[in-house]
């Protein structure tokens, strides 16, 4: 079983379930989404396997695949590069998980199941929903699995086409407004984010090898190499006495504006104020299933590549800016969560949460210490399930009432009492009450980050008191009350509703109840990168 390449298995599985549908015809419903669920099962299943093999005493990365994917012979333009027996660029497709990742392939497979079952709602062209549905699933899993700069850049890039055309096809009255406000600014982010990599590609990414009079240049997308190299002397591979006057020298200048490039590409689809207004779109025309996917998915890549490039690439110039990512995290929390207060539309109110808890996941990595870094990442799995949680049921509420405002919604306790109960446990788990995954995390971030920063720690504090007075403003407003007039008599809960309910339910449990499941696979890698930036810190980069 070891040598199965389970982490390819899992990222081309749903491939499987895109060819089956080409061969299905179009009037097919029942048998289209019946293979869509069962597909989106098998990478569930086999990351179930790969959490289960993960040996949590490791710190760095497992389950390695690694071959030589693209090669590009390169000008030699110097009389030096002439004497080079080969001058090339090099990509490979190279898979690995660590802690860090290992969670967030588990979450990708199961939101993506509950989205598929939350998916009977869509009421036209089930055949190509599905199949951009599944190419959307290789993409996401492809970005939290590619260890070259190239493989991960051409992964998140797939995530942007399946996305664009879920929106704009599927959405809402305003969908295709939406969906290229989704495109400008995720492609604008991607641009940059390219820029950034092509830079380290080209210095920090540079080898050489020499075997006898044979002499090897070749430049890789690889992340360990690249690692290496940023930490390593560069006069071990080339031999000049200038090393500012070398082009495969990063500067500390260039290295400060790398660091920038990437949290700002990162940061768009995070997404940090003020490069938020995108996602509100997103949030309020985009069908629920879809949402569930981007809120609790898609978000997470640009915390997971923030913590993975521009934290472990640049440690010295994160840390020195510890303070700015810490602010830059209370101005999310209080700004998302003063917005969700004042908020009329449900969806809006969740699209502001969402914006306050990704506020925590930056405290979190603030903190620059094992507490800390492990508050934000259980953040990012905690918030990914209760978001999940909570546009399934704004789906539901939809179906049954077609509206999702506050004022036109109330006392659908009585109605759908199964619907409205989970709705207020995924409300407690997301304003933190303990007991739930979304205290945990809460928890953990705050305290990594009072040790630094206490007085920043204490006006994000107040994010906490702010998100118990808008989610409980929310649910109180559809939960209870008098019945409104003109609703319709609603059917509570079926099955297909039920089941993905009390599934995200029953993880955010377990995670409150017993946060070990999560925190054993993640300390060592958490701790891991906690001394190598301290390390690297204390050398002074």
């Amino acid at each position: 079983m070891d040598k199965i390449p389970i982490l390819s298995l899992i990222t081309f599985s749903p491939l499987i379930g895109v060819l089956v549908l080409l061969f299905l015809p179009k009037s097919q419903g029942q048998w289209i989404k019946m293979t869509a669920i069962l597909t989106t099962l098998i990478p569930l299943g086999l990351s179930v396997w790969l959490y289960a093999k993960f040996n949590s005493n490791v710190a760095g990365m497992q389950f390695k695949e690694s071959v030589p994917w693209i090669s590009i012979p390169l000008d030699r333009e110097t009389q030096g590069l002439n004497q080079m027996t080969s001058f090339f660029m090099e990509f490979k497709y190279a898979l690995a998980v660590d802690g860090l990742s290992l969670p967030l392939v588990f979450l990708t497979a199961l939101v993506a199941t509950m989205a598929a079952l939350a998916s009977v709602y869509i009421k036209k062209r089930w055949k190509a929903y599905f199949i951009w549905f599944l190419l959307l699933e290789v993409g996401m899993f492809g970005v939290f699995m590619a260890q070259d700069l190239f493989l991960f850049f051409v992964f998140f890039e797939v995530t942007l086409v399946p996305m664009f055309f879920l929106i704009g096809i599927w959405g809402y009255m305003d969908r295709e407004r939406a969906a290229n406000k989704f495109l400008i600014y995720n492609g604008l982010g991607s641009a940059i984010m390219l820029i950034a990599f092509l830079i380290l590609i080209s210095t920090a990414g540079f080898t050489q090898t020499v075997v006898g009079n044979a002499v090897s240049i070749h430049y890789s997308g690889d992340l360990n190499i690249i690692t290496e190299n940023l930490f390593q002397s560069v006069e071990s591979y080339v031999n000049q006495s200038d090393l500012e006057g070398n082009v495969f020298f990063l500067s500390a200048t260039m290295k400060w504006v790398l660091f920038i490039l990437l949290l700002v590409a990162f940061g768009i689809k995070l997404p940090l104020f003020p490069f938020h207004t995108w996602m509100l779109k997103v949030h309020t025309e985009a069908p629920p299933s879809v949402v569930m996917i981007h809120s609790g998915i898609l978000l997470k890549m640009g915390a997971y590549g923030l913590i993975r490039f521009g934290i472990l690439l640049f440690p010295q110039q994160a840390t020195a800016w510890a303070t700015v990512l810490a602010v830059l995290g209370v101005i999310n929390i209080v700004y998302g969560a003063i917005l969700a207060f004042v908020q009329k539309e449900f969806k809006l109110v969740l699209a502001y949460s969402s914006i306050s808890h990704m506020g925590i996941v930056l405290l979190g990595i603030a903190a620059f210490n094992t507490i800390g870094l492990e508050g934000a990442v259980f953040q990012l799995v905690s918030h990914g399930l209760i978001s999940a949680l909570l546009f399934l049921i704004v789906g539901s509420i939809y179906e049954r009432t077609h509206t999702t405002h506050l004022d036109e919604l109330g006392g659908l306790a009585k109605s759908i009492p199964f619907i409205s109960g989970i709705l207020l446990l995924a409300g407690m788990a997301s304003l933190g009450l303990p007991g739930l995954s979304g205290f945990v995390a809460e928890f953990l971030a705050f305290v990594g980050l009072f040790e630094s920063h206490r007085i920043v720690t204490a006006v994000g504090a107040l994010g906490i008191i702010l998100a118990a007075v808008y989610v409980l403003r929310g649910v109180l407003s559809i939960t209870y009350g008098p019945l409104r007039k003109g609703m319709p008599e609603m059917r509570d809960a079926r099955f297909i509703e039920a089941l993905p309910m009390i599934t995200l339910a029953a993880f955010i449990i377990v995670l409150g109840v017993y946060p070990g499941i999560l925190s054993e696979p993640l300390h060592q890698t958490v701790s891991g990168f906690d001394q190598f930036i301290r390390s690297v810190t204390k050398m002074g980069g």
